[in-house]
């Protein structure tokens, strides 16, 4: 790649002496970016040609310091010359390192990592989501164990990362980490963001990123159709923690929020919208985006329920969340009760709210999208394709079934 170079002499005069000497700087210049070195020499203002970058006269002692400056001047852009040749990152901090003798000190890539994962951390609740950060913890680990498996070392030369070691990587997390394809191209995703760091600090020479390629797959997500919410609905136990994580779960099937909207929902989150009827009105802890929905009956009379409870609720939360663990824990236990075969988990509720409550209702895709806060259409349309699979399925069914004791209406015309 083509890159604007040039080397300078000038006169630091602002840092001259009493008896009107001035040191010499060497300025560096790639791609408009400077960087100084002082050659430890000072001359006389009045001797010093701008133009020319060299002192005026013939006295011996002024042919040796031109003859100095000359000499910088071949090092320089042998040096320049040099990382070209080896097709190296050529930039003005790096040709003044090397032109110093400065070692230069290889980043290390967990460490990086590390550094960046403690700022995030710092801004979970600001830039970051809670997820966020948990997700860049978790693609940490995960590399670290894949260095210490592949290396034999607890680290590596940020510099070492090239594209093998990128596919090594996604093959480590889909066969010993067993995860799916979309979960291995995420946490590589991370791991895409330190080495863009690393890049963009001078800190590798190229992007190893740069050639590699990955999509992530479509996946149908499950949702349940309005028999299943009715059977969960109508599911009578005197179990109170069933009996609580079922309200919760029903809740989610008629608002679309997701279990960390449900868990930090307040009093204050529901006010009286435009139609004089209650709205939860609140921002998506993951993408930060407002969500405005509508209470419908059922999750009105949920709220209604635990209003009137004495509860050990705090910060003003208007439902009592167990953690997310336990809440999955206790609705397969839910699912067996209603004889449910599909993976009951608490996301299944967003899910559901998306297609069986309100695409499946009529409902405007562009309303749906604004109440489960997406940033993009694009993420609401999967919802309608899912539909458009399960109407396929629907009459394929139904195809079967008008195959049997068909007559053949076919005339002989001949």
């Amino acid at each position: 790649m083509f890159q604007t170079f040039s080397i300078l002499f000038f006169l630091q005069r602002n840092k001259a002496s009493i008896d009107g000497k001035a040191p010499i700087y060497l300025r560096i210049t790639v791609d408009g970016k400077r960087s100084q070195i002082s050659i430890k020499r000072k001359i006389d203002i009045n001797k010093w040609n701008n133009d020319a970058g060299k002192v005026t006269g013939n006295s011996a002692d002024i042919r040796d310091l031109n003859r100095y400056l000359d000499t910088i001047r071949h090092k320089v852009y042998k040096i320049q010359h040099q990382l070209q040749e080896d097709d190296k990152r050529i930039t003005s901090l790096i040709i003044k390192n090397i032109y110093l003798g400065k070692e230069v000190k290889h980043k290390l890539l967990l460490k990086i990592f590390k550094n960046h994962n403690e700022q995030v951390e710092k801004l979970v609740g600001k830039d970051f989501a809670s997820g966020t950060a948990e997700r860049y913890r978790t693609a940490k680990k995960h590399l670290e164990s894949f260095i210490k498996l592949e290396y034999e070392v607890d680290d590596i030369p940020v510099k070492d990362v090239d594209y093998k070691f990128i596919s090594s990587f996604e093959y480590y997390l889909k066969t010993e980490r067993n995860c799916a394809h979309n979960t291995a191209i995420k946490y590589i995703t991370n791991f895409k963001k330190i080495m863009r760091i690393a890049y963009a600090n001078d800190w590798i020479v190229k992007d190893p990123f740069f050639n590699w390629k990955a999509k992530l797959k479509v996946v149908d997500r499950e949702f349940l159709s309005e028999d299943e919410v009715q059977k969960i609905i109508e599911l009578n136990t005197s179990i109170k923690r069933i009996d609580q994580v079922k309200d919760i779960f029903i809740f989610s099937c008629f608002t679309g929020l997701a279990y960390v909207d449900v868990k930090k929902l307040s009093a204050s989150d529901i006010v009286i919208g435009i139609d004089r009827q209650r709205w939860i009105k609140t921002k998506r802890a993951k993408t930060d985006t407002r969500s405005n929905i509508p209470l419908l009956p059922t999750a009105e009379a949920i709220l209604d329920k635990y209003a009137a409870l004495p509860t050990n609720l705090s910060e003003d939360k208007v439902l009592p969340v167990l953690s997310n663990q336990k809440m999955n824990a206790y609705l397969k236990e839910i699912a067996d009760l209603c004889g449910i075969e599909k993976n009951l988990t608490f996301h299944l509720a967003r899910h559901t709210f998306a297609t069986t409550i309100t695409l499946t209702n009529g409902v405007p895709i562009e309303s749906v999208s604004k109440m489960l806060g997406h940033k993009s259409l694009k993420t609401t349309q999967h919802y309608a394709k899912i539909l458009d699979r399960k109407v396929s399925d629907d009459m394929k069914k139904l195809r079967e079934r008008y195959k049997i004791n068909v007559p053949d209406l076919r005339e002989d015309v001949s």
